[in-house]
């Protein structure tokens, strides 16, 4: 009897959540992306890497930078095709610019496109069908992952009508644009921990961010640390945003946060391993109910365990060499 793949068992005709790394790395200049892309070959395929057209670009090259960037993805250095790109926001004349220059030159290979700064739901829908339109015309079939910056007032009282828009796959929270659209309300210390984590406003906000993207099949990922050479502080701020508020992914600005934010993020290593042995056991059983060290398991902790074990295998956890055979050969 033919084995059944959990995805098909355990979600059939459902959108399959997305399971992408949890430590997204922003890079602007040509030098800081090779460099980027040099640490992912050694590494691995734990994490993505933005390549920065908005904040990147020097004022008056806003073209060669976006060109800069479709070289490099289309080189020998983009090994993984882990690579996406932020356009410039929908009040900077050169957003269109980047679509037109990204989506032919690099299209059928770049990861995501992320769009910063939006104050309403009107802007992120008008920018996805200008990208939508782009692809048509060049030819492009996939659909590209499409990444939204939630920092201001206006996109979080939209948040519910971004998260349902096309081609959605992350809603990140933008912190410190955030705090400063509250005009001095909330202070400065809480662009760090442990402020942007206790502030009642700023709670409230990732919470509503995390659980809308959750709800709707999204990606939620958190804003970066601005303690650049602080390792633990990043793998604090990481664990927190991760167990407290549910975010499944972390902005990196920093190499060495990189690891921190995986470290810290990644599922707990024994409890992949019950994942594996529960999953293997429900396979044989044509995926009915089993019994586990004395528990019952069904399909719901089938589907919670199966997201378990692929998050681990993108983070570089090495899985039984069963469950690599059998679910992901």
């Amino acid at each position: 009897m033919a084995l059944t793949h959990p995805q098909d068992a355990l979600f059939s005709g459902e959108k399959p959540f997305p399971v992408i790394p949890y430590c997204e790395h922003f890079a602007g200049s040509e030098k800081l992306i090779t460099k980027a892309l040099e640490l992912q070959a050694k590494l691995g395929p734990i994490f993505d890497i933005t390549m920065d057209c908005e904040d990147g670009a020097e004022t008056g090259k806003e073209k060669e930078h976006a060109e800069m960037i479709v070289r490099i993805q289309n080189s020998e250095l983009n090994k993984f095709n882990m690579a996406g790109v932020r356009i410039h926001d929908h009040s900077n004349k050169y957003w269109k610019q980047d679509v037109d220059i990204v989506v032919p030159g690099a299209g059928e290979k770049i990861a995501y496109i992320t769009i910063p700064k939006p104050t309403k739901a009107e802007q992120v829908a008008e920018m996805i069908s200008y990208i939508q339109e782009a692809c048509k015309k060049a030819g492009i079939k996939r659909e590209i992952p499409i990444h939204v910056l939630i920092e201001t007032h206006g996109a979080l009282l939209d948040v519910e009508k971004i998260a349902a828009l096309p081609w959605m796959q992350v809603l990140d929270f933008g912190l410190m644009d955030f705090i400063s659209g509250y005009m001095g309300a909330i202070p400065a210390s809480c662009m760090k921990s442990p402020g942007q984590f206790d502030h009642e406003l700023l709670r409230r906000a990732k919470a509503k961010v995390s659980a809308t993207a959750m709800a709707h099949g999204v990606i939620p990922a958190h804003n970066v640390t601005l303690d650049l050479k602080n390792q633990y502080q990043t793998y604090a701020d990481a664990k927190r945003a991760h167990e407290e508020f549910g975010f499944q992914r972390m902005w990196s600005i920093y190499p060495t946060q990189i690891q921190a934010i995986v470290d810290a993020m990644q599922p707990n290593f024994s409890e992949v391993q019950t994942g594996c042995d529960i999953l293997i056991k429900a396979q044989d059983a044509n995926w009915g109910p089993i019994q586990h060290d004395g528990d019952l398991h069904d399909r719901a902790t089938y589907r919670y365990f199966w997201s378990l074990i692929q998050h681990a295998k993108v983070a570089g956890q090495k899985l039984p060499e069963e469950v690599t055979k059998r679910f992901f050969s």
